[in-house]
């Protein structure tokens, strides 16, 4: 689905608050019950939401994540911002390793105007958007293709990662936790972007504000192992001050038509 403003400040409410009734809903967003209900019930129909009598609350698995379908449109206007901020701080002529995600796939789609680049990526999505661009080199990690989303995962991916060391790794996530661990949902995939980062010189951290504050099962990193985090909104408390903490650069990229 396509979620519009609406149903995105929607979502933005019931994840900072965990569970929230149709009534507070309506009050808050300024809206008929009625409306509320249509959102609830697409979104709920999406995976993003769960409903229960009365109310909505986030979902509650922290063992799979969103379909790659569903991910692409959520958010999708924050994750093109965070596209346009990242290219515009990679340089011409640099090596890149950029790993699964489809806010990754988004900063491939930006790098299309760049020359020079050579790609190191377990995407299939990034290395198809990418190999359009004759001015770059793109390589591809072998191993096991995950055909939900085409990423490729396993130890085959891990060890060809580790025959290289490149100037910066741009990575996606799908949760960053209060206590600074940043989080994925595949072990498997997890291996890979831990192998990404041993072997990139700076680390990119890519991730819109819905990451924040989202439970997933596998430990992938602490903020401390990231450089710079671009996102689409200024994070919630308390990920000012673990930033801080942990020397992370923080760029808050602007939407075009926002002031």
């Amino acid at each position: 689905m396509n979620s519009n403003p609406r149903q995105l400040k929607l979502l933005d409410v019931v994840r900072a608050r965990g569970s929230v009734t149709v009534e507070e809903l309506a009050d808050g967003l300024g809206v008929t019950l009625q409306t509320v209900r249509r959102d609830v019930q697409r979104l709920a129909e999406s995976g993003l939401l769960t409903r229960f009598h009365g109310g909505v609350r986030v979902p509650s698995s922290t063992i799979e994540n969103i379909a790659h379908t569903q991910r692409e449109s959520l958010n999708a206007d924050g994750k093109a911002a965070i596209a346009r901020a990242v290219a515009g701080q990679v340089p011409n002529d640099c090596s890149l390793i950029i790993n699964i995600g489809t806010t990754t796939e988004a900063i491939a789609r930006a790098l299309l105007g760049h020359h020079g680049l050579r790609v190191i990526t377990n995407n299939l999505n990034v290395a198809a958007i990418l190999s359009s661009n004759a001015r770059c080199e793109v390589i591809v990690a072998g191993g096991v293709v995950r055909p939900r989303d085409r990423g490729i995962v396993g130890e085959p991916a891990v060890d060809f990662i580790r025959q290289f060391k490149v100037d910066i790794a741009l990575i996606g996530i799908s949760g960053i936790e209060a206590d600074g661990t940043l989080r994925d949902f595949d072990y498997r995939e997890v291996k890979v972007a831990q192998a990404i980062i041993e072997h990139s010189r700076e680390v990119w951290l890519a991730a819109d504000h819905t990451k924040f504050n989202r439970p997933a099962m596998v430990e992938l990193a602490r903020l401390s192992q990231i450089d710079r985090l671009f996102t689409d909104k200024p994070p919630p408390e308390p990920f000012p001050a673990l930033l801080a903490d942990a020397d992370v650069r923080l760029d808050v990229a602007t939407q075009r038509g926002a002031p």
